[in-house]
């Protein structure tokens, strides 16, 4: 990095602190939901037609089970799977599929419904790293360019902690020399482990783990880790370990899923959570999470996080075996501009002008981010049902998987 790049980086985190945290990351969508964990692309404009047959697939690679999604880090995609008794991270060429590295180690995880038995939680890369989550609670740090094992820790062992149903899924977030996971162990909710050591540094809460992933924000003047646990939302301190903030947001049935990840605006988080607790849209005010409004008919997050635009939210709502709607909704007051009924799950992610939906059905569907009205701008199959896992989107290339395929699709303008 040179001393011009050293200067613009402390000029932009004078405007906006979290730069900061985002400028150590290498370019690319190197961990859950994209650099800023908003699920938001700003790279190149992406092509809003494509062939009869769809966009062009630069190549596709067999693949282990598994719900986590790829990412991709200077050149680079990784992807965390499970081949028979082994939980396995691959890194291959980002634009040709050529395989680079491969780690593996031995798992005996068994889902309690008999659902996917390979790792949820999106790998994260940052520093030169590649830091995964198991879902045995392995967690791991591997080198970027050799995929050698710096450190690892067997969490569930280590913290005390009960089996989850569908097995440990947050992905962890690297802060400030951190690594920091919901463990959800009895001795310990909340780990933070040295980021170069693996070393325990401070734990916080005996809270059970959730599904969800944890998002960065800056709150009087200090950085918290924003998550949504299986009690509730909270707020920790990244440097101290602390509990900035607090309140309870806990689906009514123990075997249910809150998965969506919070977003963050200023001092305001949208929460979204099925199973009972609904979405709000809360204002911190001390110690506390104040509603701005609330309401379980609105954009109840089963899995996918939702994005937002120019003051509108956009995501799904309902629990996905009922097959969920699709929504636009105003952030500020909660109200719906449209709503495609039974539209079916899986995720979205906001590229510049428009939403590309990752259907679980295997299409890739782009619609216009406006809340005027949902119409659908180009469509096409590209995989074999049922997609669930969050895609990655990367200098024009969109990277999804299914149930044993990963495919990456060229998406780039001409």
């Amino acid at each position: 990095m040179n001393r011009f790049s050293v200067a613009l980086i402390i000029n932009l985190s004078l405007l906006n602190p979290s730069f900061v945290e985002v400028a150590s990351n290498e370019k690319g969508w190197p961990q859950i939901l994209g650099p800023l964990r908003n699920g938001v692309y700003t790279g190149p404009e992406l092509a809003t037609s494509w062939p009869e047959s769809g966009p062009a697939e630069l190549w596709r690679v067999p693949i282990g089970a598994g719900l986590a999604g790829p990412v991709v880090s200077n050149g680079r995609l990784i992807i965390f799977h499970r081949i028979r008794n082994e939980e396995v991270v691959e890194a291959f060429d980002a634009l040709t599929g050529g395989k680079i590295w491969r780690y593996a180690y031995r798992t005996s995880y068994r889902d309690d419904f008999g659902f996917d038995e390979g790792p949820r939680a999106v790998p994260v890369v940052t520093n030169g790293r590649v830091f995964t989550f198991g879902a045995q609670g392995q967690l791991t740090a591997l080198d970027a360019v050799t995929g050698k094992p710096i450190w690892e820790r067997a969490t569930m062992a280590e913290f005390n902690v009960p089996k989850n149903f569908f097995g440990q899924s947050g992905s962890p977030v690297v802060s400030q020399g951190l690594v920091i996971a919901n463990i959800g162990g009895l001795d310990a909710g909340i780990v933070a482990f040295n980021e170069f050591t693996g070393n325990v540094v401070w734990t916080a809460t005996r809270q059970g783990a959730s599904y969800s992933s944890p998002a960065l924000g800056w709150f009087d003047n200090e950085l918290h880790a924003v998550f949504l646990t299986r009690t509730g939302l909270l707020g920790v301190k990244v440097r101290s370990g602390k509990i900035g903030f607090k309140k309870y947001w806990r689906a009514r049935m123990l075997s249910s899923v809150n998965a969506a990840t919070p977003l963050i605006f200023k001092n305001r988080v949208f929460v979204s959570a099925e199973y009972g607790p609904g979405a709000g849209l809360l204002e911190v005010s001390g110690e506390t999470l104040m509603p701005v409004w609330d309401s379980n008919q609105v954009m109840s997050n089963h899995y996918a996080t939702s994005v937002h635009k120019d003051g509108y939210l956009y995501g799904f709502h309902g629990r996905q075996e009922f097959s969920p709607s699709f929504r636009a909704v105003n952030l500020e007051t909660g109200q719906i501009s449209w709503s495609e009924e039974r539209f079916g799950g899986g995720s979205v992610t906001l590229t510049n002008e428009h939403l590309l939906i990752a259907h679980e059905n295997g299409e890739l569907i782009m619609v216009p981010a406006t809340p005027a009205e949902f119409s659908i701008v180009t469509r096409a199959k590209v995989l074999a049902p049922t997609v669930r896992a969050l895609p990655a989107v990367a200098s024009g290339v969109v990277y999804l998987r299914n149930n044993d395929t990963l495919v990456a699709l060229d998406l780039r303008r001409n």
